[in-house]
Formats: C-alpha cells, sequence, structure tokens
C-alpha cells in the first residue's frame, strides 16, 4: 500500500514538472559573450565597424602615420635594415647578373607597382569597400587606403633625403623603391586581416614587383628590400591601430537559466560565439 502511494505521488511529481520543461520562450534573446576589449568588427551594413567612418579618415590617418614608430615595429625594422645594409655589398653583383634578363618581367612589374596602376587599384578597392556590407572587405580595403598614403609619404621623403643616384642614372630617386613598398604596404594589410591564405600571394605578388625594378636596371637590390621594410611596417602598423579584427580568437559556449513571461517554465539559453 506505501509502494502504491509512493509510485503516485512520483507520478504527479513528474506530471507537474513535464510542463515547466516543455515550455519554452520564444522571445528568449541569448546573451551574448562579453568581447569588450577584442574590438571585433560589427556586421551592421554601412556602419561598419565604427572606427573606419569617413569622418574619421583624418585622425586615424594621423595615428596611422605615429603607429609606425611604436614598440611593435622595432623588430621588423632592425631586420629590415640589417637586410638592406648587408645586401648594398651585393647590388653591383646583382645588378650585372639580373638586370635585363628578362625585358618582359621588367615592363610588367614596373607597370603593375607603377603610380598608373596603385593609385586607380587602390582607389577601387575603398569605394568597393565602402558599398559592401561585408566588413573585413571593408575594414580591409580602408586600411588599404591608409597604409597607401602613409608607404607613399615616407618613401618619398627618404628618397629625397638619401639622395642615391638609380643604377641607370635616370635620377636619384633610388632608395627605397617605392613600387616596391607601396606593394608591401598592400599585401601586408590583406595579411593582417585576412592571413596567409591571402598574405601568402599578395607578399609573392610584391616580390615579384621588386624584384621586376631590379631588372629593368631602376634599382638596387638594398632599395628593394628597404621599400619591402616600409610597405611591411606600415600595413600591418594602419591595420593594428585601426583596430584588426579577433582572427583565431577560441569558441566560447555560454549556458545560462531563464524563465518563460509567467514565470513557471524554467529553461536554459544556449549562445556559441566564433
Amino acid at each position: 500500500m506505501i509502494r502504491s502511494r509512493l509510485g503516485f505521488l512520483v507520478m504527479v511529481a513528474a506530471g507537474c514538472a513535464a510542463p515547466a520543461v516543455a515550455q519554452t520562450d520564444t522571445s528568449f534573446t541569448p546573451p551574448m559573450p562579453d568581447l569588450r576589449g577584442e574590438r571585433p568588427f560589427s556586421v551592421d551594413g554601412f556602419d561598419g565597424d565604427g572606427v573606419r567612418t569617413m569622418g574619421a579618415f583624418p585622425r586615424n590617418l594621423g595615428r596611422g602615420f605615429v603607429s609606425v614608430f611604436s614598440k611593435d615595429s622595432l623588430k621588423p625594422f632592425l631586420i629590415g635594415v640589417t637586410a638592406a645594409g648587408v645586401s648594398s655589398s651585393f647590388d653591383t653583383r646583382m645588378q650585372t647578373g639580373f638586370a635585363g634578363r628578362s625585358q618582359g618581367f621588367g615592363r610588367v612589374g614596373s607597370t603593375a607597382g607603377g603610380v598608373s596602376v596603385m593609385v586607380p587599384l587602390t582607389a577601387g578597392l575603398f569605394l568597393a569597400g565602402r558599398a559592401t556590407h561585408d566588413s573585413r572587405f571593408r575594414a580591409a580595403t580602408y586600411d588599404v587606403a591608409q597604409a597607401a598614403i602613409v608607404s607613399m609619404t615616407y618613401t618619398t621623403a627618404l628618397k629625397s633625403a638619401a639622395h642615391r643616384t638609380r643604377p641607370d642614372g635616370s635620377n636619384t630617386l633610388s632608395f627605397p623603391s617605392g613600387h616596391t613598398s607601396s606593394a608591401f604596404a598592400m599585401a601586408s594589410v590583406f595579411d593582417a586581416h585576412y592571413g596567409p591564405k591571402v598574405g601568402i600571394p599578395a607578399y609573392a605578388a610584391a616580390a615579384a614587383i621588386g624584384l621586376s625594378r631590379i631588372e629593368s636596371n631602376k634599382h638596387h637590390l638594398s632599395d628593394v628590400l628597404a621599400g619591402a621594410t616600409i610597405g611591411y611596417l606600415v600595413g600591418h602598423s594602419v591595420s593594428k591601430s585601426n583596430g584588426l579584427p579577433a582572427r583565431g580568437r577560441e569558441p566560447r559556449f555560454t549556458i545560462s537559466p531563464s524563465t518563460d513571461a509567467n514565470g513557471t517554465g524554467v529553461g536554459a539559453g544556449f549562445s556559441y560565439s566564433w
């Protein structure tokens, strides 16, 4: 008799609990994980990330000029300066062995990295980025435009200061290579935003442009390595100063309790971010 009553009470308790478990709150919005400090990109269309806006372009550009001198730039700067300095001992040998070997390659590379191509390409990418809802592409093309301005400014200043004669004797604007710095600045931005899958091909194209300038007898090897260093530093510095997307962040899974509108049902909310 006691066992039967006990069984009946268990069945009643289970029956009362079932509706509470079965009820779901269709209006429940799972809480988002706290990403403060990681500056992830938003996906709200033309608002972008709220940082790379047209109104903030001058301010961001100014910060980009200064960011090149951060402590994060010290190591790649020292590596680049050392490489350019050491390679200067091989400038003549490289020029003799490589210049004029493939004139078609030299012409293509010189055209691809020149102002007539890089300026329209940068402007086109920037306008395409302004018109898209893809927040990553929008941010990358914004940074490409700023990196192009910063790179060109520093390269031009160094050319005037160094006053080095080109291998073909045409003028004294040999050091550093502007074609190379522009190409590496763009490659570095895409590497910063998209990683090696885009960065490696972009760097390969930039290196080809640099070599083409040696082949066309417009630059020494050390000019090209110095230009590559400037472009790398500028591209990564500008991207970082504007705020990079949180690539490679660990996925987060959160569970939080919830109740229905009547406060009777008990459930749980789940959210997953990556």
